[in-house]
């Protein structure tokens, strides 16, 4: 389990559309200092590959916004497609496609393999 799961939990279980912290505040969430890094402004951006903790309040369905460095706050705001509390059980592709489903629509016939375009024509 991360460090962070708890973060996640609290995130995850709040009915708030925005949720204004600081630092100290979040350090009691998850019951230990953050780490030095917590200094730089991209540290607290919402890349998912960024550190742990990021995943952690993404997987809540939030990110993070007003980040003041100087005054050891931001706000957490809840994300457009996070409409309630969310699971965060099944394997990455099923997460994904929970993510994604119905933001494409592939018709029924079509070979999404199949090669296509003058290159593809050429060769022939």
């Amino acid at each position: 389990m991360s460090k962070y799961a708890p973060l996640t939990r609290f995130l995850a279980e709040s009915a708030q559309s925005e949720i204004p912290l600081g630092f100290a505040e979040i350090e009691r969430v998850i019951g230990h200092p953050l780490p030095a890094s917590k200094k730089y402004a991209a540290w607290w951006s919402n890349n998912p590959s960024n550190n742990v903790m990021t995943r952690a309040w993404l997987a809540a369905g939030y990110q993070t916004e007003r980040v003041d460095i100087a005054g050891e706050r931001l706000v957490f705001r809840r994300t457009a497609d996070a409409a309630g509390p969310r699971p965060l059980a099944g394997t990455l592709l099923e997460r994904i496609q929970a993510r994604l489903g119905g933001t494409v629509t592939v018709s029924s016939g079509v070979d999404l393999a199949a090669p296509v375009g003058e290159m593809w024509d050429a060769e022939r």
